[in-house]
């Protein structure tokens, strides 16, 4: 029995009209990052995203590799074809139709001696030139059927040639053409020579562009909507065709035009061509009609292959500017995705279109925003996606790092406050139940979706009846609240961070950036009762917000004026008496400036002693204060570690040498552990002179999943 076909049986493949509906939207997060990276090196937010477009991501290509293959490809063109196929193939056309004519001339027994000779003669004695040859060959009288045939497919070559040039496929079209098609061609170039005249005068009408098309239509199938778009087209193949003569050598372009004259057994279609080529000329001289191209291949091109392979070579071009994207104002939107997708495929088009939709996106979402100057910049939105980011990778070291063991402590994170906020990744502190469930009540108040329905059966029935049933209500991660909390003891945090030019010149640069970033967006989000700032010190300090942090140049001033961030440390800590005063220093040099009675910088390598001393003495400020000093040495400098020593031993502070992927690490871990022993010390515990990351079983904040994690 014959099996019939399944016919709901379906079949899947590539989704082919157009962008895929079922694909991914663009992935900010990825951008963000990279983009963060190079801004915090001392790019500009607007050149850090068009590195990232350059680079790509680790789904697609970026520009770079676009305009690789681009490249790779013009090369190809060039390298692999030259301009001599029509040529090669008159010739092939010519020496065969000779040498079938001298086979009938030696058999063909009847013909007269005299006439037998003088034919001989006449082959024998062809000029070298084959533009000459096929010429002096116009008006021979061949005796061989075959010869005559040949040399017939000479002529209608050159003509379906010199058409294919101008218009691209009539090579194709034009095989085995009858005279009456010949007619109708040369008709339709007086036409539309005419037409362009008018345009060029100024005198054409809709009317008269409806008329030609009506008339002549069918040899445009592209169906332009005006003359304007078939205008386009046409300049740019006869551009194209230009380009090409301009790209031959100079018996090649003579010959060329010699043969010109033979198309279709007349001169008349090389005229009208000359014509178009003028008018069209004068319609769009914008165009390159002067450039030319060095092909050195083995493959010969026929005129219309060599044309096309010329507009190729335009749209290379086009498209090799348009990714380089250097141009003022320069936009993904500017990509011809068509030519794209024409050169390089399908999938390149895809990648370019994903990249100016994420382009479109950075934009459009307000991670980057406009300053007063003009200017690029990250946005508070983008700086905490950055730091929440940074503060995950923080986080997931320091778990590994401590074996990642939950302890949950009832009340480690403080009183609660009464407020509530939506959950984040990281967070301890209880469930605010009621809200999160009438969250959810309200985020489904539009369903009409029950949930399964209860039944009761009655003691003395068997009869199942139905009781009213009701939504179940559904939490989502969304939904959950958490309580606040209030620390019981507050802390006012200074992180000096060195911006002297050996931070720049020796890679840390970024690290700082990025220990700064996270322990901002830590005391932001999980300790909001703590008073951070962030003080730069090269040739002098500066307190500065994390946006003017983060978007800092390298700094090449000579200069480590320690002092100087001491100094207003010292007064960001008299302002909160009572926070507990905690001092974070990242440096990889000895102190080589101070401030002068004056005001003044003075500056001195070596480090003068006057600026040792004063150093040290505004450090001894800041302990009187009661700070906990943390100091982070970078580098090897022997002299450094030396300084360093003697500074924590002086006021009993803890001093770590952290590679630079571990330095955002050390900072913070450094920072919880200070607020755990100020509980630990608050609830009978540790003090704070102990070192916080070097013993005392502390715990500290993070774990993989945000729990307290012991030391």
């Amino acid at each position: 029995m014959t099996r019939r076909p399944d016919r709901h049986r379906a079949r899947y493949g590539s989704y082919v009209d157009g962008p895929d509906p079922l694909a991914p939207p663009v992935d900010l997060a990825e951008a963000l990052d990279a983009i963060g990276e190079d801004v915090m090196a001392g790019y500009s937010p607007e050149r850090a995203m068009r590195e990232f477009l350059r680079r790509g991501s680790s789904e697609r290509e970026g520009l770079e590799d676009l305009a690789r293959r681009v490249a790779e490809k013009r090369r190809e063109i060039l390298q692999r074809h030259n301009l001599d196929g029509t040529m090669q193939e008159v010739r092939e056309l010519l020496d065969r139709a000779v040498l079938e004519e001298r086979k009938q001339l030696a058999r063909d027994v009847e013909l007269d001696d005299t006439d037998r000779a003088f034919a001989e003669m006449q082959l024998e004695n062809l000029p070298a030139s084959t533009a000459a040859a096929v010429s002096e060959l116009g008006g021979y009288d061949w005796k061989s059927r075959q010869a005559r045939e040949d040399f017939e497919k000479i002529k209608d070559l050159l003509g379906r040639e010199l058409l294919d040039q101008r218009f691209q496929g009539m090579k194709q079209a034009m095989e085995g053409a009858t005279d009456e098609d010949k007619t109708r061609i040369n008709e339709m170039l007086s036409d539309l020579n005419e037409l362009l005249e008018k345009r060029n005068r100024g005198e054409d009408t809709d009317v008269d562009f409806a008329d030609f098309m009506e008339k002549h239509g069918d040899f445009f199938p592209e169906n332009p909507r005006d003359l304007d778009e078939l205008l386009d087209a046409l300049a740019q193949r006869s551009a194209a065709a230009q380009r090409m003569l301009n790209s031959m050598t100079p018996e090649q372009r003579r010959e060329l035009m010699e043969l010109s004259a033979q198309a279709f057994g007349s001169p008349e279609l090389a005229q009208q061509l000359d014509r178009l080529d003028g008018n069209l000329q004068a319609a769009r001289p914008d165009l390159d009609w002067g450039g030319s191209a060095e092909f050195s291949g083995e493959e010969g091109l026929g005129l219309g292959d060599g044309t096309g392979a010329l507009q190729d070579l335009a749209d290379l071009d086009q498209l090799a500017e348009q990714l380089q994207q250097s141009y003022n104002g320069a936009r993904m939107d500017d990509v011809d995705l068509d030519k794209l997708a024409r050169q390089l495929g399908d999938q390149a088009a895809v990648d370019a279109r994903k990249l100016a939709e994420l382009e479109k996106a950075l934009r459009e979402s307000g991670y980057l925003k406009r300053g007063s100057d003009g200017q690029f910049r990250l946005s508070p939105k983008a700086m905490r996606q950055l730091g929440r980011a940074l503060l995950r990778d923080v986080a997931d070291r320091i778990s590994g790092r401590r074996g990642n063991r939950d302890v949950r402590r009832s009340g480690a994170g403080g009183e609660l406050s009464g407020a509530t906020r939506p959950w984040e990744y990281g967070d301890t502190e209880p469930w605010d139940v009621t809200r999160s469930v009438l969250n959810a009540v309200i985020r489904e108040s539009g369903s009409s979706v029950l949930g399964p329905s209860s039944s009761v059966v009655e003691p003395s029935s068997s009869v199942v009846e139905p009781v009213e049933t009701r939504p179940r209500v559904r939490l989502t991660i969304d939904d959950v609240e958490v309580s606040e909390t209030e620390s019981r003891t507050q802390a006012a945090v200074a992180l000096l961070v060195d911006t002297s030019f050996s931070m720049a010149m020796d890679g840390r640069w970024v690290p700082m950036k990025k220990t700064a970033l996270a322990l901002h967006q830590l005391v932001r989000t999980r300790f909001r009762g703590d008073h951070l700032q962030l003080i730069s010190f090269g040739r002098y300090a500066e307190v500065m917000e994390i946006e003017e942090l983060t978007a800092l140049d390298a700094m090449w001033s000579k200069g480590t004026n320690l002092h100087h961030g001491l100094l207003l440390a010292n007064r960001h800590f008299r302002k909160h008496p009572n926070a507990q005063p905690v001092l974070l220093i990242v440096t990889d040099g000895e102190p080589t400036a101070h401030l002068a009675p004056d005001g003044e910088v003075w500056f001195s390598y070596p480090p003068h002693p006057l600026t040792l001393a004063s150093t040290v003495q505004e450090l001894d400020n800041a302990r009187r204060l009661g700070a906990h000093t943390s100091i982070f040495r970078l580098g090897d400098d022997p002299g450094l570690a030396r300084f360093v020593d003697s500074l924590a031993k002086r006021v009993d502070g803890t001093v770590m040498a952290p590679e630079l992927e571990d330095l955002g690490v050390e900072v913070v871990e450094s920072y919880l552990g200070t607020r755990n022993a100020r509980r630990g010390a608050s609830d009978g515990g540790s003090t704070p002179g102990q070192n916080p990351s070097r013993g005392g079983g502390m715990g500290g904040w993070f774990g993989s999943r945000g729990f307290w994690v012991d030391g």
